[in-house]
């Protein structure tokens, strides 16, 4: 027992010498003594240390490193890729950025994406791709240099021309913004000129085809064809790309009828439309005026077809016929502003209206007809309702003062201007203050020049004279019952002043023995 090894050590370093020895163990040896498991990628050379390690040589582990990564080794060959275009990378060994032996759950390659800068690869990220988050390039499940680098790889699903234009998506497309293109229409067999270069893409190439797409007109503007087919496919010959309405067809020098006036200004469907109540056999509209305005014609033919015996082709509405010389009745005042309509009801000319005022005004008479039908006696055709020569002092009221500026219905309230009472209270009533106390007799007092205005002198017009307070007095304070011709007013003191009476009747009806008008309260004893 005293030859056996007397501490762990020594017993340990006997068990190495004696595995080492063996062929057999030398791979358990080695493993032993890793400094820890390598990564998952790794995990099936983890028994062969060679793969990744030569002895005694720092230099050769990384050889080997690029002859298991050769997409790596070939980067660096051709200075491409992450690796091959940073020159710091051929003189650095693997292992100072990639170190393995720390688990397999860990990750040796080290990239922030926050602060990676993507120039150092052979993809520069340039416009909308700086904004892009990176997973939605590099997917977990790839490898970030396995990333593809065509347009198409990402956008297959965004591509509304589903593959028809190739692959070559950045012939029109660029990184500034997916929907503006530079794709120039003026390198193919179709420039586009005039309206064409505002219409959308999917106006002419339906469904996103830009293959075999047709050039004449009609293949995209059949749908809006207003003649049908009529004029044939060759749109050009009198439309242009500039505006489809406005139409190069000279109608003047191709037709048998020039256009002048406002018909310079009509749309083509205005005359030619299937509505047409008269036509030649080819389907073209007549020449003749009743042609297209029959429908209009107010006259309803009585003026037969030669509407341009009145009407230019300038306005309808202005006519080269003159009342003032082609009738008895000449058009004075407003007559001369008014539509024939006005007169001529339904558009019946031949059968001439009346010439009297009332057959056209008769509703418009407010007098409902009392004063005869001989307008024109007071009414002028220039103001029906200014301007009236009617004389009122050839009647029995003639109008002075206020009167003479009075409008005709404040005292003619039914129109009718026939038995109208002339007293003043029959006007009045409602302006009399005095509330039918002083009579009808308003004239005796008030004047037609204003109503305030009166000249009743009571000293002499009655057997009253007003002296003292009694001159201050408003006429209602002793006129308190209506005046009759039969009753005058009583003229005591007592009669009004009964209610003042301080003696209870006890001195009489005599106040004036002492009391003077002047003022009551100051009394004048009688003299004994």
């Amino acid at each position: 027992m005293s030859n056996m090894p007397n501490n762990i050590g020594e017993i340990f370093l006997f068990a190495l010498l004696l595995l080492g020895s063996s062929p057999l163990w030398a791979a358990s040896f080695e493993t032993l003594l890793m400094p820890g498991k390598v990564i998952e990628g790794h995990a099936k050379y983890e028994e062969q240390c060679e793969r990744c390690h030569a002895n005694f040589s720092k230099d050769e582990q990384r050889t080997l490193c690029l002859d298991c990564h050769e997409k790596v080794a070939a980067d660096i060959n051709k200075d491409e890729g992450y690796h091959g275009l940073d020159s710091a990378v051929g003189e650095t060994a693997c292992r100072s950025c990639h170190t393995d032996h720390k688990g397999r759950d860990k990750k040796i390659v080290h990239l922030d994406p926050h602060g990676f800068d993507h120039d150092l690869t052979d993809y520069k990220l340039e416009k909308r791709h700086q904004q892009v988050a990176c997973i939605a390039c590099h997917p977990k499940d790839r490898k970030h240099r396995d990333t593809p680098q065509l347009c198409i790889d990402c956008h297959k699903s965004d591509d509304p021309h589903r593959g028809n234009l190739g692959k070559k998506c950045n012939d029109c497309h660029s990184t500034t913004g997916w929907q503006k293109n530079r794709f120039d229409h003026d390198k193919s067999d179709f420039k586009l000129k005039g309206a064409h270069k505002k219409a959308s893409c999917n106006s002419c190439h339906i469904d996103q085809r830009y293959k075999k797409t047709p050039k004449q007109c009609i293949a995209c503007h059949q749908i809006n064809d207003i003649h049908l087919g009529g004029f044939g496919e060759k749109c050009e010959s009198c439309h242009n790309n500039e505006k489809w309405e406005k139409g190069e067809f000279n109608h003047d020098k191709k037709t048998e009828f020039p256009l002048r006036g406002v018909h310079t200004k009509l749309a083509c469907n205005s005359c030619h439309n299937s509505k047409l109540n008269r036509a030649d056999n080819k389907g073209n509209p007549g020449k003749t005026c009743i042609a297209c305005h029959q429908q209009r014609d107010r006259h309803r033919g009585s003026f037969g077809e030669k509407c341009d015996k009145c009407h230019n082709n300038e306005s309808w509405s202005k006519t080269r016929f003159d009342h003032q010389r082609d009738t008895k009745f000449s058009l004075d005042g407003k007559h001369g502003d008014l539509s024939c309509s006005s007169c001529h009801q339904a558009g019946l000319f031949e059968k001439k209206p009346e010439k009297s005022c009332t057959s056209c005004h008769k509703v418009d008479d407010p007098h409902g007809g009392k004063l005869g039908k001989e307008c024109q006696q007071c009414h002028n055709s220039d103001n029906w309702r200014k301007k009236i020569a009617f004389d009122h002092d050839l009647t029995r009221f003639p109008l002075i003062g206020l009167h003479t500026t009075t409008p005709c219905g404040e005292c003619h309230l039914d129109r009718s201007y026939q038995q109208t009472e002339r007293d003043c209270y029959a006007c009045h009533q409602q302006d009399d203050s005095h509330e039918g106390l002083l009579g009808k007799q308003c004239a005796s007092c008030h004047n037609p020049n204003d109503w305030k205005l009166w000249l009743f002198d009571h000293d002499t017009q009655t057997k009253y004279r007003l002296e003292g307070s009694h001159r201050g007095l408003k006429c209602e304070a002793c006129h308190i019952d209506p005046v009759t011709e039969q009753r005058a007013e009583p003229r005591r003191c007592i009669s009004c002043h009964r209610d003042e009476d301080a003696h209870w009747g006890t001195f009489g009806k005599q106040c004036e023995q002492c009391h003077l008008p002047t003022q009551f309260e100051e009394i004048v004893l009688p003299r004994q």
